[in-house]
């Protein structure tokens, strides 16, 4: 099977680097086992970015290699160290591209060279639990996950950007003409459809350097997609002005040059419908081809002023003898040079593609109810369900701490939802729905994690002790005093005391709690 050289549509599936984890780390140093936390953050994932090449004419590489992933950041590390961040990368693409998404739509149009598409963003990297603690989490014994980088299908489409393009029926001679105008060199031969694959050539007259596109031959029937059509006239929308190249040595039945012409400019109106592209704007020229021929030297002057006399600009050029060229090429320069002008300065711009704001103003999540499901819908909750490791309950306690501040749980409350009831969270968009979701059961009062030792979202680890007070250790201990002289009267009077019991001094006392004694007074106190 034959390899192709120019390929002007595929598939392509990017992927961005995944964040690397944060970690959950504690300082320790001697005589300081417990130093605070001092996890680092994880590196964020490298982007897959298409960036517009003057150099690259073909898509030809996305098509041997269509799979294409952006590095991953690196994890975090204790002492503070973050993980380094992945490194993008960066997809060449020829100038004119246009990016489809699966379902068809143009997700940009890349014209200009340097002119950037951030087309699957790489995964943020994971806090560590240094940047997660707080004055009421101080020590998190709990780290975030990076976030896994975007993926997309997508298809590139290459529209040729060119000032003039070459149009008319195969073996008109437009491959014959781009050679004798330019320093290119297409297939010539004497056949139909020996072009198959747009050329460009540079053609200078006077001041003015331009390029000019040798668009494969069309045939009646090519804007339904006969012999390529589609194909091939997808590359004459960019183009500024098209040339007519009409063969006046044709010895087929039924063609001549008007009727060639008015062929191809019907194709164009339908192919325009299709498109929903314009072409009637676009200026025309008709070259009368092959005069070098007597029997077409005589039809081409036989038409020429019919022609003329539909506002068309004709020449008669031979591209064996080169004669007309010259006057041919200035007219094609004279065209360029006004488009350019009335043309606005065009820089390379950098697009993002970022996910739709939902729906409402300041809302950040929606709910629906789904076959008895609560199934909340939002990128920033889906982007912390992601981040959390649910074998940690701390962890769980900290995603429910962050739904609950942006409302998730008063919401649910509002609509109806009652404990026991399942709720589904996970799903950026209606389209995500059923796929990485995570089942909650709803329970508003719940705690999990450090929260269990006090109000959600605090850490009361640090601030609270189990340590007696010194007022109750003196009630405890002067009570205990009191019990030891009563038992030695006791003894005396050959009676058993009865055992001391805390309970009776402070009712919340633990059995097997060690009695305090006076060592472990403060020396305030003692």
């Amino acid at each position: 099977m034959a390899i192709p050289s120019f390929v002007d549509q595929v598939t392509l599936h990017v992927s961005g680097g995944n964040g690397g984890n944060g970690v959950a780390s504690v300082h320790r140093e001697k005589f300081k086992p417990l130093g605070g936390p001092d996890g680092g953050n994880g590196g964020h994932g490298g982007d897959v970015i298409l960036v517009v090449a003057p150099d690259v004419t073909t898509l030809i590489d996305y098509h041997h290699e269509p799979h294409r992933k952006a590095t991953s950041g690196a994890p975090g590390a204790g002492s503070n160290r973050s993980g380094s961040n992945g490194e993008d990368l960066v997809l060449r693409v020829p100038d004119g591209t246009v990016v489809r998404d699966a379902n068809g739509e143009v997700l940009a149009d890349l014209v200009g060279a340097g002119t950037e598409l951030v087309i699957a963003a790489g995964g943020r990297g994971g806090l560590g639990n240094a940047a997660l603690a707080s004055s009421k989490r101080k020590a998190p014994g709990f780290a975030l996950k990076g976030e896994p980088g975007e993926e997309r299908t997508v298809t590139l489409e290459l529209k040729v950007v060119a000032d003039i393009g070459l149009i008319g029926f195969p073996s008109a001679g437009k491959s014959s003409l781009i050679a004798s105008l330019s320093r290119a060199r297409p297939k010539i031969a004497d056949y139909p459809f020996t072009t198959l694959v747009p050329n460009l050539g540079v053609v200078t007259a006077g001041d003015t350097t331009f390029t000019v596109a040798d668009v494969p031959g069309l045939i009646e029937g090519a804007s339904e997609g006969r012999g390529l059509g589609h194909d091939f006239l997808r590359h004459v929308e960019r183009c500024a002005a098209l040339v007519h190249v009409i063969d006046c040595a044709t010895v087929e039945p039924g063609r001549d040059p008007l009727s060639d012409l008015d062929v191809i400019e019907n194709e164009l109106a339908r192919y325009g419908e299709y498109a929903g592209v314009d072409f009637s704007d676009r200026p025309r020229l008709v070259a009368l081809n092959k005069t070098d021929v007597p029997d077409a030297a005589q039809i081409a002057e036989f038409v020429t002023d019919e022609l003329r006399q539909r506002g068309l600009r004709v020449f008669e050029v031979s591209a064996a003898s080169h004669a007309g060229l010259r006057e041919l090429s200035f007219a094609m320069a004279e065209i360029v040079a006004a488009r350019r002008a009335a043309e606005p300065h065009r820089e390379a711009t950098r697009i993002v593609l970022r996910p739709p704001a939902p729906s409402g103003v300041g809302r950040e999540f929606e709910v629906r109810q789904i076959e008895g499901r609560w199934h909340v819908i939002g990128e920033k909750p889906a982007r912390w369900v992601r981040q959390t490791d649910f074998s940690n309950d701390e962890a769980v306690g900290f995603l429910a701490d962050r739904l609950n501040r942006i409302g998730v749980e008063d919401h649910l409350l509002k609509l109806g939802a009652k404990a026991g009831d399942d709720v589904v969270i996970g799903a950026a968009s209606e389209a995500d729905l059923g796929r990485d979701e995570v089942v909650f059961d709803f329970d508003p009062t719940i705690t999990a994690g450090a929260e269990v030792l006090g109000r959600r979202g605090e850490d009361l680890r640090i601030d609270q002790s189990t340590r007696r007070t010194n007022q109750e250790r003196r009630e405890l201990l002067a009570a205990r005093r009191a019990w030891e002289l009563e038992a030695v009267a006791a003894r005396a009077e050959g009676r058993e005391p009865e055992p001391f019991d805390p309970r009776t001094v402070l009712p919340d006392w633990e059995i097997g709690e060690e009695y305090p004694g006076d060592d472990e007074l403060d020396e305030d106190d003692r």
